[in-house]
Order: structure tokens, then sequence, then C-alpha cells
């Protein structure tokens, strides 16, 4: 009997964009090398491609390629190494209260209503501010590669936190995470990132991936407290020495 060889794979499809302002350092200009995720390639192409310092956003998978510029560190928390100092204990403690459970890849209005509050007191000068949920929902049902959303619900099961996360073959991605913004004092953006490094020891997983850490941006220094830390840099992954990790002066 014969036997029909499958197809082959189709060859992956990189792009380089034009210029852009950056959106993080005044002054300098941002250009990105991406592709496209596919089925039934989607989950594979983004494990790999996290791997080598990618980001997803949607159905496309980039990387900064910026002139003259390597201020985006790809980062990741090496989870069986991480210790939780005393602040991120107390957090934990006071947020003992609060529930995670991992639900689908599925837009809701409850999710849309905490997000676009929450770019409202946060980001309301930005393009993600003027979202609706049509945009929302495409942000969270496209380019799906082994995607899940963590919700954090408190006593009354009332959500107060969410956080997009991408599987892959060695880790959790933190894809994006929006929570109540009135609710300063519980820091739960670290208490989801925290909660990520808990999922990913309990599946047996060795890192938490946090997208791109910027020495003098204080956008991004909230990753520099995660201990230790790795970087991507010209030679593979490594360990970030602490006085690389300096937040910027004014980073709370």
């Amino acid at each position: 009997m014969s036997v029909i060889p499958p197809p082959p794979r189709p060859l992956q499809q990189f792009f380089r964009s034009g210029p852009m302002p950056c959106p993080y350092l005044p002054g300098r200009v941002e250009r990105k090398l991406f592709t496209r995720l596919s089925a039934p390639f989607a989950s594979e192409v983004n494990s790999t491609l996290s791997r080598a310092g990618f980001r997803r956003s949607h159905d496309i998978v980039y990387r900064p390629v910026c002139p003259g510029c390597s201020a985006c560190v790809p980062v990741r928390i090496p989870v069986k190494e991480f210790q939780p100092g005393r602040s991120m204990r107390r957090i934990l403690k006071s947020n003992a209260d609060l529930t995670v459970a991992e639900v689908p890849a599925i837009a809701t209005h409850e999710q849309f209503r905490l997000f676009h509050a929450y770019q409202m007191s946060r980001h309301g000068d930005s393009d993600m501010a003027r979202m609706s949920l049509a945009d929302y929902s495409a942000m969270v049902d496209e380019g799906r590669a082994e995607t899940c959303l963590f919700e954090v619900r408190d006593g009354r099961d009332r959500l107060v936190g969410a956080i997009l996360t991408d599987r892959l073959r060695d880790g959790l991605s933190a894809v994006y995470s929006f929570f109540d913004a009135d609710q300063d004092r519980r820091s739960l953006g670290t208490f989801m990132i925290l909660s990520l490094i808990s999922q990913s020891l309990a599946e047996g997983l060795p890192h938490v991936y946090l997208g791109y850490w910027i020495r003098s941006s204080r956008k991004m220094a909230y990753k520099a407290r995660f201990q230790p830390l790795e970087a991507l840099g010209a030679d593979g992954w490594f360990r970030m020495a602490l006085e690389d990790v300096t937040l910027p002066t004014g980073a709370v």
C-alpha cells in the first residue's frame, strides 16, 4: 500500500515595518521584524520565536530592529530560582482573599469594562484607550497559540484583574494584563505575575516570559523587581547582574 506523504510545511515569511515613533523613548524611531501566526503551526512558531526574543500581539509575532538602538531587552523569570522578597510576600498576603482561575481566551463584556476602565485610568492618551469591544475581542481572539486568560476575582466574584497568557514549550508568556486601577494598594499587576510564576511551577514549566525591559523606561521598571531575571543577548540567555536592573529614578 502506498503512503501519501504529508504536504511540506510552508516557509515562515518575515517582514520589516516602516519607521514609527518609539512608544517608550521619546525622540527615537522604532522598526520591527515580524511574521504572522497561522494554524496549524501557530503554537510551535510562537514558542520558537519567543525563545528568540519575539513577542506576540494579535496574530503578529515581532521583535524590534531599531536602527542604532538596542534598548529593548527580552527578559524572563527562571521560576525555580525565584524567591519573592519581603514586599512581594506582603502582596501575596494582602491578596489572599482573591482567586485566580484559568478561562478560555474568549472576550467578555465584563473583561472589556475592566480593560477600558484600566486604559482610561493608566493610559488615557494611548490608542488602546480608544479601543472598542470589537477591538478588545480581536486582541484576545486573534493569533491564538495555546492562549488562555487568567482571571482574578474577589470574594464577591467581581473581576479585578486578567492576564492574557500564551503557553510556550518552556514557559508561560504574559501577553497583556489589566486590572482595577482603583485598588492600587493591592499591587494587582505584580500579583498576577506572581500567579503566573506559581502556575508555571505547578505545570513544570521553567520560565515566565515578560517581554521587553528598557533600562530608562519607568513603564518597564516593574519587570526588574522579579529576581533573578534572565535576558537575551548576542550569545543567548544569561543572568542579569543586579547592577544591570537598577530601577530608573522615580520608578515605583
